[in-house]
């Protein structure tokens, strides 16, 4: 693979190398080499009593932040722990995720944060798999005991030294009084900004989750270029209810505030009316969060009026309807709503528009890229695809992952010319505007037609009486593929197979690409980042067949 290698970093971690893309990304500023504990020691430096976390209603300062992390840092490295060692943290949004991740990079140590939903199938996989050392979890959360979980779990996991609790526990360690009885460390470790900061778990559709491996260098490009195409500073404000567990939360909550000195506020469990309060009484200019966040923002201020300090809500993580996108534009009357695209493995590729005026980009497309890279590749050919037509999307940039932590999962992962193989479908338009479409793997090929589930779900998704709806292939013995389509339906409404069929056909798709098939459900399986699960409703679909 040309200017690529495999090697292994200070802390022993076996990683991908790109070194054209590295001379690019120091060239334009993309990586700084620096660790994200140098960014938060120059504020609080430079103005240590000022906000820079809002934990709910508790406000953190530079140094609140930076002393605690310190004293965290001082027990890492007295509990014998050296670079390249892991930590999981299982935690909300709270601030001592903060702490953990500036501690971390003060020591050379990797973060493995870990979505708090997961349950003891989950964790027994990706604790083991990081081997991790230290563990950092609530004691209860949203009525849940992690603590009896771990109790269970803990004797399985050799490598596991420490359950470290944020609460009351007896037997575990306890966060508060762990911070409260060390010293703080004086001095950082030198730490390769190359080497592994963050393993973070796909929470894929199917198999097994993989291991993605970021850089200090690669998590410092997404919050670089977003500061170039948003026009950042820090005058703004950010509102990020995205858990820190995803990149996306990660990102913004946990480095932004470092590395852009751009305050954030947070919230560890969804509520709309909250949320709505929160943007209002704070004034925060920026907001990031998935579908379901921003309809529930937009309901709420269409009864209680518009948030108008909103300059930009980020959305993506699920499928984002159009109408949405317009819709909170009347809601947010001088910010832009959009959608973006991108994945843990590369953190964010897209950004929406710069003016009003341009709405229709943030809403019909999934953004303009940002200095990456891309390739659409015809999914039958393997060639490039026509300009303008659909294909499997393959990117590079500065924000890549720096490989898998398993060396198998990489294989397939790359082309030969080291483009990251999204497993995405879409097309370019506006020449530099994305569309994605779909996953490769939902393309339905139905009598040898090629049919993009999503096209159909963005029809369906339009009427009143469809409150959310996925639609996969199912067996079929003629076309060998047919069409079936999940449907929530919306409180007292009804829909049917013929409704469905004369909304495709009033929309003007193609007869070929009308459901055979509806499913009603009361909701659609979703993994932890929101995503549907369209492989168990694959499996539904078969065994309706």
């Amino acid at each position: 693979m040309p200017g690529v290698e495999y090697c292994r970093d200070p802390g022993g971690w076996l990683v991908r190398r790109d070194a054209e893309m590295a001379v690019a990304a120091r060239a334009n500023g993309d990586w700084p080499d620096k660790t994200v504990w140098s960014f938060a020691a120059e504020r609080a430096a430079l103005h240590p009593q000022r906000i820079q976390m809002v934990d709910n209603d508790l406000e953190l300062s530079c140094a609140d932040l930076v002393e605690r992390s310190r004293r965290l840092a001082s027990y890492l490295q007295a509990s014998g722990l050296a670079a390249g060692d892991v930590i999981s943290f299982q935690l909300p949004n709270w601030w001592e995720a903060a702490v953990i991740v500036l501690a971390a990079a003060m020591t050379g140590v990797v973060v493995n944060p870990i979505v708090p939903i997961n349950r003891e199938s989950e964790l027994r996989f990706m604790l083991a798999d990081a081997r991790a050392r230290i563990l950092f979890i609530p004691d209860t959360f949203r009525g849940y005991s992690h603590v009896d979980m771990m109790r269970r779990l803990a004797p399985e996991l050799p490598d596991l030294r420490v359950v470290v609790v944020r609460g009351k526990a007896k037997g575990f360690e306890e966060f508060d009084a762990l911070l409260r009885d060390i010293s703080p460390l004086g001095q950082a470790v030198e730490v390769d900004p190359d080497a592994v900061k963050l393993i973070m778990y796909t929470s894929g559709t199917t198999g097994r989750p993989k291991a993605v491996l970021h850089s200090h260098n690669s998590i410092h490009a997404d919050s670089a270029r977003m500061i170039r195409a948003l026009k950042l500073s820090p005058r703004h404000l950010t509102f990020c209810p995205s858990p820190v567990t995803h990149i996306s939360g990660f990102l913004w909550t946990l480095n932004m505030p470092w590395y852009g000195d751009i305050p954030v506020v947070m919230t560890d469990v969804w509520d709309s009316r909250q949320a709505y309060d929160i943007l209002r009484r704070r004034r925060c200019t920026i907001a990031i969060g998935a579908t379901p966040f921003l309809q529930g923002l937009v309901d709420i201020a269409s009864r209680e009026g518009p948030l108008p300090d909103l300059e930009h809500y980020i959305c993506g993580g699920a499928a984002v309807p159009p109408s949405l996108i317009y819709q909170a534009a009347e809601r947010f009357p001088n910010g832009i709503p959009w959608r973006t695209f991108g994945a843990t493995e590369t953190a964010t590729l897209t950004c929406g528009p710069e003016t009003r005026s341009m709405l229709r980009m943030g809403a019909e497309t999934d953004g303009r890229l940002m200095q990456t890279q891309v390739k659409i590749i015809d999914v039958t050919t393997g060639l490039p695809a026509a300009p303008g037509a659909e294909g499997e999307i393959l990117v590079r940039c500065a924000s890549m992952a720096i490989g898998y932590a398993r060396p198998e999962d990489n294989q397939d992962a790359y082309d030969a010319e080291g483009y990251f193989r999204m497993g995405d479908l879409g097309r370019i338009v506006e020449q530099d505007h994305l569309v994605c479409t779909g996953r490769k793997k939902d393309l339905i090929i139905r009598a040898g037609e090629n049919i993009s589930a999503k096209e159909i779900e963005d029809v369906l998704i339009l009427h009143p009486a469809i409150q959310d709806v996925a639609v996969v292939s199912m067996p079929n013995a003629r076309t060998g593929e047919a069409i079936c389509a999940f449907v929530v339906v919306a409180q007292d409404q009804a829909v049917d197979l013929a409704l469905v069929t004369s909304l495709i056909a009033k929309a003007g798709l193609a007869r070929q690409k009308t459901p055979e098939h509806v499913i009603l459900v009361q909701d659609l399986p979703r993994t932890p980042a929101g995503k549907v699960r369209k492989d168990q409703l694959r499996m539904v679909a078969a065994a309706s067949a």
